[in-house]
């Protein structure tokens, strides 16, 4: 996170503000910085890099080429090292085989402190950093993100996508052609919404598009809002949360029809903290409206970019669900008659091993624990000393990335994760059996309590997408990633393609 924050300032532009002395008033700031910041490694402690810029430090390289860097520091310094990022020393644990030491330290690495702060800074939500009982009742609502409740979610995700599908595009009798990421973001961001917190009452198509395109322009700003950049400073990003945190006040969701179990838990649990006239309430439901969509959308993206581009992986995934379909008595004849459960799609290997091959290449999921006190870290390799304030982080990528684990690392395989026709889940370095060999959901306390939910609602889009549509890319062009959420999430393409797409006579 502190690398999202120091790569959010790397790129503002003093110019772009145009606010007349603020970059000679940098400057100073930067010059006092300078002098107050006389950190030196200490005996016991990890490699420090603090690159030649005050408070940034090595911000500048590692946004260029996050992984190049981050390997080029680990063949000079070893698995274990301390940057300077955005004003926070962060310890970097590299070797997967030394996770289990972020992991497992819970009293003196916390996540929840790090996150609460996140919380503030992102959603303005304050309360949870003063009240552990809440933030405790709000961690228990995520148990309707699995079991029972996930299959009643995905009824209610099933039936949703049907709307979609037969009021907008099942109508695409002759080729039609999109952009790839709007197309993703539009459907995922209107099924999500729909299946949590309901449908509006009186029918209105702008209640949706139009806080899609609030909360796209809110999450362009992400890395600068998590940063220490003011808000005050990032345009109009101070207004459309507000505008969005009232949009989701108890007010106007108490309009919304067929609230999800989750949705209706946590404004339980809110309601009992809050009076329900409350805004933070609506900062609360923004919060994990984002960290329902956020990812999932440039997953979806990056899913389809590669079969689209792969015609190898489409018609294996393609076969599979015909075969799927045609296992359980279902016909794809007009209309949406089609119906998987969640045993059916968990099933759909190929289809899963694509997805996670997707995640694989796009993913920079960090894991970071905040320092609460001065902490020794003992390792095969060595013990290290770290300091209470700063951060300890995992970096997947590089797991992501080691040739080692993965052949042809930087290759896109749709079958990387399959061995004799079931699911591969066994990677090995040095010889050794890795625990940790596909990270980006977060791991331990952190790991991602919608995974499974995130999953199945790819799935289904994508079964529906291969099985209704001819689907073909028009730009069969290389994308890279967009480093703006460096060290959080899936990263969003640098560019976009054109598609086209048209319903199968």
């Amino acid at each position: 996170m502190a690398g999202e924050v120091s790569a959010a300032m790397g790129r503002f532009s003093l110019e772009w503000l145009g606010l007349p002395g603020l970059a000679l008033a940098a400057a100073l700031l930067l010059l006092a910085l300078c002098l107050l910041d006389r950190r030196t490694r200490r005996p016991g402690e990890p490699p420090l890099i603090k690159g030649w810029l005050p408070y940034l430090g090595v911000v500048l390289k590692l946004r260029k080429d996050p992984l190049s860097f981050m390997k080029t520091l680990q063949k000079q310094h070893g698995d274990t090292f301390t940057v300077l990022l955005g004003g926070k020393y962060i310890t970097f644990i590299l070797d997967p085989f030394q996770y289990q030491l972020v992991i497992k330290n819970h009293k003196q690495l916390s996540f929840r402190l790090f996150s609460n702060k996140l919380l503030e800074k992102a959603f303005s939500i304050s309360q949870l950093q003063k009240n552990h009982d809440m933030n405790d009742e709000l961690h228990l609502c995520y148990q309707f993100l699995q079991g029972k409740s996930l299959d009643i979610l995905l009824e209610s995700m099933m039936q949703n996508l049907k709307q979609v599908f037969e009021s907008q595009l099942l109508k695409t009798t002759s080729w039609d052609t999109a952009q790839l990421y709007p197309f993703c973001s539009s459907i995922i961001f209107e099924i999500t919404f729909t299946t949590i917190y309901g449908k509006v009452l009186v029918c209105d198509n702008r209640f949706i598009s139009e806080l899609r395109d609030d909360f796209l322009k809110f999450d362009d700003k992400f890395a600068y809002l998590v940063s220490n950049i003011p808000i005050e400073l990032l345009g109009n990003v101070k207004s459309i949360r507000k505008k969005i945190i009232k949009c989701l006040s108890s007010e106007n969701l108490a309009k919304m029809q067929g609230w999800s179990e989750v949705f209706q838990s946590r404004q339980d649990v809110l309601e009992k903290y809050y009076v329900h006239e409350d805004l933070e309430i609506g900062a609360h439901h923004l919060g994990f409206l984002w960290a329902s969509v956020a990812n999932t959308i440039p997953t979806m993206f990056w899913a389809m970019y590669y079969l689209l581009r792969h015609p190898e992986a489409m018609a294996a995934v393609r076969d599979e669900i015909d075969r799927l379909l045609q296992s359980t008595g279902q016909k794809k004849g007009s209309g949406f008659p089609i119906h998987l459960t969640r045993e059916q799609l968990d099933s759909l290997i190929c289809l899963e091993s694509t997805i996670f091959e997707a995640l694989r290449l796009s993913s920079y999921s960090t894991t970071i624990r905040f320092v609460e006190e001065d902490l020794t870290l003992s390792a095969e390799t060595g013990d290290y000393c770290v300091r209470k304030g700063d951060l300890v982080a995992i970096f997947p990528p590089i797991l992501h990335g080691d040739p080692e684990i993965f052949e042809a690392p930087e290759e896109f395989r749709y079958d990387r994760f399959i061995e004799d026709g079931k699911k591969k889940t066994t990677f090995f370095k040095r010889g050794k059996k890795l625990k940790c060999y596909l990270m980006p959901f977060g791991t331990g306390t952190s790991k991602c309590p919608g995974r499974f939910f995130a999953l199945m609602e790819i799935k289904q889009l994508l079964v529906i997408l291969l099985t209704y549509f001819d689907l073909e890319i028009i730009d069969d062009k290389p994308i890279g990633l967009n480093y703006n959420r460096l060290l959080f999430g899936i990263q969003y393409p640098d560019s976009d393609v054109l598609f086209r797409y048209k319903v199968k006579s």
